[in-house]
């Protein structure tokens, strides 16, 4: 890698040239580490006001010196006036800049999924969709690794692509998961394996409409030529057809798999394996070398998560189900009774289009922080529904209602930001209550023990 990167820099293409970060992620950190080492000058902006120059310290030791500036505050024109590259860190969705960006030429703005990849000569798989894309990011890196090669793991989760460009060892196979926000400013990025896993509404506070938020997921399989594969679900099929999406080898999926995955219970698993299944065969993965990884396989923290079991009743922490399809995913995973948490920000959908989910398995609906308007009105005919201000009041009244068999569930169909900072600190909070609720009862057994 370094070898790479002294080439490149010797080409001079980016030495003494502006480019513009947007947001101060790690992402967008790890964009600005890469810029530095090929002697670019870099702004670095993001819209908080009360963010401190200290975090410039996490790329540089000397930013001034090496050329990073900080620009904390709303927006403005002048930011990006004189910006040869803008790169966006990926939240960040470009009509929220559009205003100040009336006078850049559209080609000047990219994702720093973009720009990194414009730097690579491996193999790149990359996956999208609304839901699970974590869980199959780190599924098919598992296979690959279980089958002898090496894949970096990245993009969207975990270690942003431009970090991995300053590493120096070289992966055979790059694993990425993308957003829809990422595709939207993409220009040229051509995965060897593009999946889509599926859609349904989501984003739609920062996406137009359902038509842009699909537009943007497709534009992943824009410039794969025929030696490429683009995977997709079979229930889409009809419908990516009509639109001749791509011009790469198409193969479908379904939950009609024989792969047993003990650790991914659900139908959507199924269709999660079995998307996976297609991403990694291209790469010589046989088919017993994906049996064993996938057996052996356990779910990632957050995601249908076991956390703890109360006279009989079992916690589970879903609290990455930020949209409506994965609760419905979620509560079809179960086939006992289930008491059902849900609230925080909205993201879009209709409501009433998880009611025949739910039938099945649902018995009660804790409702908690925002959104419950949201859900209330939709819900309230055919539940039991309580609203509480947290959480953990939530969890305890479920919990009261509860009887042994029984599944509390936090599946939120929301963002976390009405309360957390993000979703894993909403799981970590319910896993904290679940584990309180734990001592609670043993201290009250060993009590009774005492006093038999």
């Amino acid at each position: 890698m370094d070898r790479k990167r002294d080439i490149l820099k010797s080409l001079k293409i980016f030495e003494n040239r502006r480019v513009v970060v947007v947001g101060a992620g790690i992402s967008g950190l790890a964009a600005c580490r890469f810029l530095l080492s090929l002697g670019a000058q870099v702004r670095l902006v993001d819209a908080k006001a009360e963010l401190s120059a200290d975090v410039l310290l996490k790329v540089t030791p000397n930013p001034a010196a090496a050329g990073l500036t900080l620009e904390a505050g709303p927006h403005t024109a002048a930011q990006f006036a004189d910006a040869q590259l803008i790169i966006l860190s990926p939240g960040v969705p470009v009509k929220k800049l559009a205003p100040v960006l009336a006078d850049v030429e559209p080609w000047r703005v990219v994702a720093e999924m973009e720009f990194a990849s414009w730097f690579l000569d491996e193999p790149v798989i990359a996956i999208t969709g609304t839901n699970g894309k974590t869980t199959t990011t780190t599924l098919v890196g598992h296979i690959l690794s279980h089958a002898g090669l090496t894949p970096f793991i990245g993009g969207n989760i975990g270690t942003p692509l431009c970090d991995y460009l300053m590493q120096d060892d070289a992966a055979d196979v790059l694993v990425l998961e993308i957003s829809s926000f990422q595709l939207q400013n993409c220009r040229t990025f051509a995965p060897r394996v593009a999946a889509l896993l599926n859609f349904s509404a989501n984003h739609l506070d920062y996406h137009l409409d359902m038509e842009e938020y699909l537009a943007a997921k497709l534009n992943l399989f824009a410039r794969q030529d025929h030696g490429c594969v683009a995977v997709a679900p079979q229930a889409m099929r009809a419908e990516l057809e009509a639109r001749n999406y791509t011009r790469a080898r198409r193969e479908y999926f379904s939950a009609d798999t024989d792969f047993a995955c003990p650790g991914l219970p659900g139908a959507h698993n199924r269709e999660n394996i079995a998307a996976a299944w297609r991403m990694v065969r291209p790469f010589g993965v046989t088919e017993g070398q994906a049996r064993a990884a996938i057996a052996a396989f356990s779910a990632l923290p957050h995601r249908i998560e076991p956390v703890g079991e109360v006279r009989g009743v079992l916690f589970i922490n879903d609290s990455k189900a930020t949209t409506l399809d994965s609760v419905a995913a979620a509560v079809r995973s179960f086939d006992r009774p289930v008491r059902l948490l849900m609230g925080g920000v909205f993201k879009g959908g209709n409501v009433a289009d998880i009611l025949p989910a739910l039938k099945e398995r649902v018995v009660s609906v804790g409702l908690f922080g925002a959104s419950r308007e949201v859900f209330e009105p939709v819900l309230a005919p055919h539940f039991p529904v309580s609203w509480d201000k947290t959480l953990e009041k939530a969890v305890r009244r479920q919990f009261s209602l509860a009887t042994s068999g029984d599944v509390v569930l936090l599946s939120p169909a929301t963002a976390s930001f009405d309360a957390y900072t993000s979703y894993t600190e909403r799981g970590r909070d319910f896993a904290r209550v679940a584990a309180a609720l734990m001592d609670q009862t043993d201290a009250v057994n060993n009590d009774a023990g005492v006093q038999a």
